[in-house]
């Protein structure tokens, strides 16, 4: 019976760990960041890159987004640790996706595969963009502004501190 109840707890556990990423998201991925993409050719490298959105270009069959990167949580949503940033790139994805729901700011992650560069500019700086043919386009929901209001007391009990 302990046995048992051991296999039970450690497939417990088991799927506690798969389930922290979205299933879209899973995967083993190049630990590259945009960056690094940039100063070597890493055409065809799987890759799992996101952050907020800068712009969103419809065009004809597809839709590119051009990103800012940020670090990836454990669970792949992009999180602003820093000011420092992994770099911009830009992904890819047949379709259509509606720039007035992918706005600016907005977190998205992407899976694909790094499928060239293009160079454009920013301000009056060239900068050489890695380019995503992006399999996967999650966009996370907007995260909540939580005001947190501290007791002016710091009992364990709210009864402690009347007299």
């Amino acid at each position: 019976m302990n046995a048992r109840l051991a296999v039970l707890a450690a497939g417990a556990l088991l799927l506690a760990a798969c389930a922290t990423q979205p299933k879209p998201l899973q995967g083993t991925f190049t630990a590259i960041t945009p960056r690094d993409a940039t100063a070597a050719d890493n055409t065809g490298a799987a890759v799992r890159w996101g952050g907020r959105i800068v712009t969103v270009e419809p065009q004809a069959d597809r839709t590119c987004f051009e990103m800012i990167s940020t670090n990836l949580g454990s669970s792949g949503r992009p999180y602003w640790g820093s000011d420092d940033t992994g770099g911009r790139f830009l992904a890819c994805r047949t379709g259509f996706y509606d720039p007035a729901v992918f706005e600016k700011n907005r977190e998205v992650t992407f899976i694909g595969r790094v499928s060239g560069y293009e160079n454009r500019r920013i301000g009056q700086y060239d900068y050489r963009f890695p380019m995503v043919d992006a399999d996967v386009v999650y966009l996370w929901p907007l995260r909540e502004q939580v005001d947190v209001i501290a007791a002016p007391y710091a009992a364990p009990w709210p009864w402690w501190g009347w007299w």
